[in-house]
């Protein structure tokens, strides 16, 4: 087993708490920017553009707007919602496939967090946002997942566990067009930047021990994150 010098994550370095009053006033926006002056954020010009297209694609009947959580949306979803499901997408997968130098990791040692890549399913819960919220809650929804204009926004029909179709959603699948994709890395690297990787929002290994425990709270259990977090709490312990 290969091990890394982690260091001792204190509460002080776990990093800051992403909440809704950071996304309202920007400070996300200003913390990252500040972290990595180099990356090509999104204006809010942009942010807002990407959202009108993405509801134009909105299907009928409108009675709210349905959200698909995979990943940090499902332990720390931040918006307003009126019901939740456990929920599957066909013919998409979890992935640690988006690189990220600032929130969980930096511009020397980029860190990794989730998108949603082509091929196989993904099971994780489905958020429905009352019809009155839609705008104010899609609004700070997009300052949070469209930074940097990482993800493709689709509507993609959800399902429940047995297989029922019950509404279409917005899922953030990953754009693998943008130089911070990071599909093709080996498992070694994955853990290794997990392992390590640190930001302002705190560590890569946080990120995937809540998403692992977030899953288990709904009854899932994700093979691939569980085999990760046990490859990188493996790694951190022989750092110790």
């Amino acid at each position: 087993m290969t091990t890394y010098d982690t260091g001792a994550e204190t509460p002080a370095e776990a990093g800051v708490i992403l909440t809704r009053d950071l996304l309202l006033d920007d400070s996300l926006q200003r913390m990252v920017t500040r972290a990595a002056p180099g990356v090509q954020w999104w204006s809010e010009a942009e942010r807002a553009h990407s959202l009108a297209s993405t509801l134009a694609l909105r299907p009928l009947p409108h009675d709210g707007v349905w959200l698909f959580a995979y990943g940090s949306l499902i332990w720390n979803p931040t918006i307003h919602f009126a019901e939740r499901r456990v929920a599957r997408i066909r013919g998409w997968h979890r992935a640690f496939c988006l690189a990220t130098a600032a929130g969980r990791g930096t511009p020397e040692n980029p860190g990794l967090v989730l998108g949603m890549d082509r091929g196989g399913t993904c099971t994780g819960c489905a958020f429905r946002i009352a019809e009155a919220d839609v705008t104010a809650e899609l609004a700070v929804l997009w300052r949070r997942e469209m930074l940097a204009g990482s993800y493709v926004p689709r509507w993609l029909t959800v399902r429940a566990l047995d297989g029922t179709p019950f509404a279409r959603a917005i899922a953030f699948t990953i754009d693998r067009a943008r130089p911070s994709y990071a599909g093709a890395l080996t498992e070694a690297e994955t853990v290794r930047r997990l392992a390590t990787a640190r930001g302002a929002l705190g560590s890569g290994a946080e990120y995937l021990f809540r998403t692992r425990d977030g899953l288990r709270s709904l009854g899932l259990r994700d093979r691939t994150v569980e085999h990760l977090a046990d490859q990188v709490a493996a790694a951190q312990a022989g750092a110790a």
